[in-house]
């Protein structure tokens, strides 16, 4: 017997507003994620993307329909249930960054476990972990000034895996970066993926970056409008090429 996906919507709606300012961006949305996936959410502007990926974040919560995530119906939840949902299990990066601009990349990576009421020694440890994990071993004592844009990204990626989440959602993760930066990026993302079984979601609408996906969903106007498998991710394809040569 199979066993239930990680994440399910089923039948989700969000209007905003009331009346005829109503504003329903998410129409009856069906998704069903499983732990280890990685998964691109595409999507024009207006299509609901970013609201289904507040809603997966635990950051919204559905007009009508159901969230379960690992079995809870967190529709239900309260507030603060919720919250301990986020700090428990996800991590999150965003398009610009949002490090603290006089902290150094250390402290930055430490806030989420400060946050959890960790020992000083805890979170040292883990944070240096981290940052090693995204190649950025021995950058701990520089601010963001000191770091360029894709170290900035890495930080803030290390600041999102401190806590060890089940699921990473990454909210236009290389906007703000140029090609070479955004393809290290999307290896760092991958190999999070497939080395250390982080479920990732990731709204984008590059192409290029969405080939690094083992999954493509494409929102328009509130609904998923498509759902397919990519059986050859561009990172899982470069490193099949590197082995044989």
């Amino acid at each position: 017997m199979n066993a239930a996906p990680l994440i399910q919507l089923k039948g989700v709606t969000k209007v905003y507003g009331q009346g005829a300012t109503a504003l329903q961006a998410l129409k009856g949305v069906d998704l069903s994620i499983e732990a280890g996936d990685f998964v691109a959410i595409m999507g024009p502007s207006g299509s609901g993307k970013s609201t289904a990926m507040n809603t997966l974040g635990c950051l919204d919560t559905p007009t009508t329909g159901a969230y379960i995530f690992n079995g809870v119906h967190v529709e239900t939840l309260s507030r603060d249930q919720r919250a301990l949902l986020r700090r428990r299990y996800l991590g999150f990066v965003f398009q610009g960054f949002n490090l603290l601009a006089r902290t150094s990349a250390q402290e930055n990576v430490e806030l989420p476990l400060l946050y959890r009421g960790e020992p000083a020694k805890t979170r040292h440890a883990a944070a240096k972990k981290a940052l090693a994990s995204v190649g950025l071993g021995g950058w701990e004592h520089h601010t963001p000034a000191e770091l360029s844009g894709g170290q900035q990204q890495r930080v803030a990626i290390a600041r999102a895996i401190v806590t060890e989440p089940a699921v990473l959602l990454a909210d236009e993760p290389t906007g703000n970066l140029d090609t070479q930066r955004s393809h290290e990026i999307m290896d760092l993302l991958w190999k999070l993926n497939v080395d250390h079984g982080i479920t990732v979601l990731m709204v984008t609408h590059e192409s290029d970056m969405a080939a690094y996906a083992k999954r493509i969903v494409r929102f328009v106007d509130g609904v998923v409008a498509s759902d397919m498998r990519n059986d050859h991710p561009t990172a899982l394809s470069a490193a099949v090429l590197q082995e044989t040569v």
